[in-house]
């Protein structure tokens, strides 16, 4: 089993998405996990992962951890060469190092030069960063390259980051 996070953040909350799948190039069958949090931490500039952790970690406590072979993040492994942990890496941390963590980036960090592989998928002229730990960076890179779909983003990835901002309006409004 396969699992990929992505939270989206409104009004001090957060919703957490996670998509459970069997296989890299799956497109259409998938589990949908999902949570809202209230009282989410404010954004500091490069403790992200302060923000998002504790979310995927609390949706995680839904999911059997027993049978996963690797977890996608939105967001880097490492942040800098020296290894300095960004989301991915103190999550797997967390994970007591059992579960390996691959971040799929949609922008660069520059501070980050061999820890890291730029993904071209499709036809764009924009890559995706890929990044890793507890599994090799070419596996995990091959990976997210045989990942369904034709764009820059796998339909998976896609398709997890349109359900976080799915029912948003109906959530604000239920909170009024």
């Amino acid at each position: 089993m396969i699992l990929a996070f992505d939270t989206y953040y409104f009004d001090q909350k957060a919703k957490t998405i996670c998509l459970e799948f069997a296989e890299w190039n799956e497109d259409k069958n998938f589990k949908i996990h999902s949570e809202t949090i209230d009282n989410v931490a404010e954004y500091i500039p490069g403790e992200f992962y302060k923000r998002e952790l504790p979310c995927i970690l609390s949706l995680l406590n839904q999911i059997d951890l027993s049978v996963v072979e690797a977890i996608i993040v939105d967001g880097f492994v490492y942040l800098d060469d020296e290894q300095k942990y960004g989301l991915g890496g103190y999550l797997y941390e967390k994970l007591n190092k059992q579960i390996p963590i691959i971040g799929v980036a949609k922008t660069n960090f520059a501070s980050i030069e061999k820890n890291k592989k730029a993904l071209f998928r499709g036809d764009s002229k924009k890559p995706l960063y890929i990044t890793s730990i507890g599994i090799d960076l070419n596996e995990a890179y091959k990976k997210v390259e045989s990942m369904h779909g034709e764009f820059r983003m796998p339909t998976l990835l896609k398709e997890l980051d349109r359900l976080t901002k799915e029912n948003l309006e109906i959530e604000k409004q239920e909170n009024i």
